[in-house]
């Protein structure tokens, strides 16, 4: 049972924790594509490589405190950074306080942050790495230990995300002759619904393409992309199935209902 410390309490250590880890998490964006190990060297300036010293890495503060710039160098920091810890603040501080202190809490948050490094990754670079998405397909089968979500749930929303945007992007191939889906994207759909089951999937896909489709339309009527611009659909995906992950189970009891009706 979650002890009944204040909300507000719980709201900020919550949102401590969460802005640590979006530091950690602006290492693993930048490093993860690159290959190079998220543990060591220790964080340094791009610019002029010298090593950030502790007290110029507190999440947030440091970059507005050096004004976004290097403290030795004077190189500018990407307002990015401090942006993805203030997010992870805030998404810690939801999680506790919507889970309260227990095992799915730890599942919330292990998604919700590695979704926001598919989501960043994919922007950047239009690649989501095998490194996140095959262990997250072993954790959102572990997570049904620990969640409402039961195991063959999870298994069959594991199967389903491979298998169904793998016949998505076989057949849009041989309709057109182009890529129109990279095996990061169907590695993705797998783990997504080894944590939220096969209804969460479809309802995360349905979602996201609608989504995508808007974005889509909107460059096109702007004049910034076409038909065949190519979208990262990793970066619609993974925002949405946090959500769903979080409201999805209601959202479906609602539409049911009301085609029951």
């Amino acid at each position: 049972m979650t002890p009944a410390y204040p909300p507000w309490a719980m709201a900020a250590v919550g949102a401590v924790f969460g802005a640590v880890f979006g530091s950690f998490l602006n290492v693993c964006v930048y490093r993860i594509p690159r290959g190079v190990s998220v543990v060591s060297p220790p964080s340094a300036c791009p610019h002029c490589g010298a090593r950030i010293a502790w007290y110029d890495n507190v999440p947030v503060f440091s970059w507005f405190f050096l004004r976004g710039r290097c403290r030795s160098c004077r190189g500018p920091i990407s307002p990015r950074y401090p942006a993805v810890e203030a997010v992870t603040a805030l998404v810690g501080a939801f999680l506790v306080l919507h889970y309260g202190v227990g095992w799915e809490l730890l599942a919330a948050a292990v998604f919700s942050l590695s979704m926001i490094v598919v989501t960043l990754i994919d922007y950047d670079e239009r690649i989501i790495p095998d490194v996140i998405t095959l262990p997250g397909v072993v954790l959102g089968v572990a997570a049904s230990f620990l969640t409402p979500l039961t195991l063959v749930e999870s298994l069959a929303g594991a199967a389903l995300g491979f298998l169904f945007l793998w016949a998505i992007a076989w057949g849009y191939r041989k309709a057109t002759g182009v890529e129109g889906m990279g095996g990061g994207d169907i590695k993705l759909a797998a783990m997504l619904g080894a944590f939220l089951g096969w209804k969460g999937l479809l309802l995360t896909v349905f979602l996201a393409s609608a989504v995508g489709s808007v974005v889509g339309l909107s460059l096109m009527a702007a004049r910034r992309g076409g038909r065949r611009t190519a979208l990262p659909f990793g970066t619609f995906l993974a925002p949405v199935a946090v959500l769903v992950y979080l409201w999805g189970p209601a959202w479906i009891r609602w539409y049911v209902g009301l085609l029951r009706r």
